[in-house]
């Protein structure tokens, strides 16, 4: 995906000068150099927030992306430990199943 250039807060800002309806949303988007249509989706995007929710969203998006990682990796250990049970003939630990998928 292409990289805007223009930030979550810059974004909100432009919206926020939108919203005011002193002026049209053509006139904002000639003035910050962006389409009517990339407006309107960020609009969608961000409607409603302000910049330092955008910066907690930030926040969130990245501490969720770092618990994902840390999910997959147990996952992964997981299944490697019940292999390696498997096939030294081992039964499994007490109430740990076997999943099938």
């Amino acid at each position: 995906m292409k990289k805007s250039r223009f930030s979550e807060e810059q974004i909100v800002r432009i919206l926020q000068d939108g919203a005011r309806g002193d002026r049209t949303v053509e006139a904002v988007c000639r003035e910050h150099g962006v389409s009517a249509n990339t407006y309107y989706i960020w609009r969608r995007k961000f409607a409603g927030l302000e910049t330092d929710d955008v910066k907690k969203l930030r926040e969130l998006e990245k501490e969720n992306s770092q618990l994902k990682r840390l999910l997959a990796a147990k996952e992964m250990e997981n299944d490697a430990m019940r292999a390696l049970f498997r096939k030294n003939g081992m039964a499994l630990p007490n109430g740990a199943r076997e999943r099938s998928f």
